[in-house]
């Protein structure tokens, strides 16, 4: 089978494809022919020596498959051959062929789109434990979602309205009309506008219920001010401090640390607001978590309340440049690779 290697730290060009013996599934495990891997930001970390969960070098990363099952280990019965699945992995899905505990994947619908479907584990996972598992969003609340033109973006935004939410984001402006057409409330441009003044003049200086911010540094101290009291500010990621290699991190990670606030329980009290924080690599221990969010996000792709945005499609030898299209944030939902 054919799998994606990253033999050393560096640049989008550090890849190589191989040729490796297929896996086995083990107990309690099904073997996936993949269909579509989705690329994710923990990804491009790992490349670059900057992810501490990655496995060590030479490794195969890749978060989430979409594809067929070909064969299913001992004491697996809710799966059989020839059913078509999306599932979460621990790294490995840059690959033709991935074995994954039967836990952590479920059934499409019959007629759904495989390539589609590898669009929706670990945005969609993401985006559902943030604002249904935690912030249990509701008619009428309003949610500011930074980056909402990515992937965990537009899940967030499409999760969001069908709640019946009130949806503010931030996106460079060239995404502004599209972003538009998907349901977004209000376009803030993250390149030339502020966005705290911008969502407290929008809401007339009340602030929004919910944030989503994966920026991190000074964002989460603006996203704080940008709430409502009862809000919740939720961070899942460190954009700001992304870097291409180890040696730009030097330059970008101290800084945003640096710039990243401190929230004081005795503050948070005061204020009447929350702080979470989700790492989805986090919760492998957590199956029944994972189980029930995937298993919900499947329902409601089904009864249409969702549709997973594909950016763009990549064969394995184009990994580097698939990268490179999240890396430089040309993409508009989400980037995949087919073997």
């Amino acid at each position: 089978m054919k799998q994606i290697w990253i033999p050393k730290y560096g640049n989008s060009s550090v890849f190589e494809l191989r040729n490796s013996p297929s896996p086995e599934p083990k107990a309690g495990e099904i073997q996936i022919s993949v269909a579509a891997s989705g690329v994710n930001f923990a990804d491009l970390s790992a490349r670059a020596g900057l992810y501490p969960d990655a496995p060590p070098l030479p490794m195969v990363v890749g978060y989430e498959v979409s594809g067929t099952v070909s064969k299913v280990g001992d004491g697996v019965t809710e799966f059989s051959v020839g059913d078509r699945v999306m599932s979460i992995s621990r790294f490995g899905g840059y690959s033709e062929i991935l074995c994954v505990p039967s836990l952590y994947a479920t059934k499409i619908h019959s007629g759904a789109d495989l390539i589609e479907a590898g669009a929706i584990p670990v945005a969609y996972l993401t985006a559902y434990l943030m604002l249904i598992r935690l912030a249990s969003v509701r008619a009428g609340d309003s949610v500011l979602v930074h980056s909402v033109g990515g992937g965990v973006g537009l899940a967030a935004l499409q999760l969001a309205k069908s709640r019946g939410a009130t949806v503010i984001g931030t996106a460079s402006a060239k995404k502004h009309d599209r972003l538009r057409s998907e349901g977004l409330d209000f376009a803030i441009d993250y390149y030339t506008q502020d966005f705290e003044k911008e969502t407290l003049g929008f809401t007339e200086g009340r602030g929004v219920d919910i944030v989503l911010d994966a920026q991190g540094g000074k964002s989460f101290r603006k996203s704080y001010r940008c709430l409502a009291p009862l809000g919740r500010l939720f961070c899942f990621g460190l954009a700001s401090a992304n870097a291409s290699s180890r040696l730009s991190a030097v330059r970008t990670l101290p800084r945003s640390l640096a710039q990243t606030p401190i929230f004081h329980p005795m503050q948070l009290m005061n204020a009447n607001k929350g702080v979470f924080g989700i790492n989805l690599g986090h919760l492998w221990d957590e199956p029944a978590e994972i189980r029930e969010g995937i298993e919900a996000i499947a329902k409601l792709w089904q009864e249409g309340a969702i549709k997973p945005i594909v950016d763009s499609t990549f064969d394995f030898d184009e990994v580097g440049q698939a990268h490179l299209q999240l890396e430089k944030g040309k993409n508009f939902g989400k980037v995949l690779l087919t073997p």
